[in-house]
């Protein structure tokens, strides 16, 4: 793999060599502006969101871009009553990424990563790969064990 190296990279590194990088110039750092530069389907596009765990704490899920997290199945899937949304502000902070950059590999504090069990309809799916502008194209299960993920039902489509 040649190209730009990030903390998000490095970590897919030391599991395997076998992903793409694919850059865009990103002006909206949206799921669905990077679709439309790349030319991927939204469905095979995911996002990685900071949520919070009232006794988990913080969780990093990784739904796909044309879905809604349901907090309730994400809270379900990690044993804690009440999942919420953390803070904008807490985002950079807890993960080193800016929003429309966030991977869920190489944060800057560990936390547990729950990939939305639809990545698997895929051969490979498109993330962050911890810049904007910079996706990462990566069979899902390279991704799980790299992310030492769990992997659950978590989001709801949005149509």
């Amino acid at each position: 793999m040649m190209g730009t190296r990030t903390r998000a990279t490095d970590v897919m590194c030391r599991v395997t060599s076998d992903f793409e990088l694919l850059s865009f110039e990103a002006t909206e750092f949206t799921a669905e502006e990077a679709a439309t530069k790349l030319n991927l389907p939204l469905n095979m596009l995911f996002k990685t969101l900071l949520v919070k765990g009232e006794k988990k704490g913080y969780v990093l899920a990784v739904v796909p871009s044309n879905h809604h997290l349901s907090l309730k199945k994400l809270a379900d899937a990690i044993g804690d009553k009440r999942v919420e949304m953390a803070p904008i502000e807490e985002l950079t902070r807890l993960t080193g990424y800016l929003k429309g950059g966030v991977s869920p590999l190489g944060t800057r504090r560990a936390m547990p990563v729950v990939l939305d069990f639809s990545a698997f309809q895929h051969p490979r799916i498109s993330l962050s790969a911890g810049q904007r502008g910079l996706q990462m194209l990566v069979a899902p299960s390279h991704l799980q064990q790299a992310a030492k993920a769990q992997v659950a039902d978590i989001s709801d489509d949005q149509s």
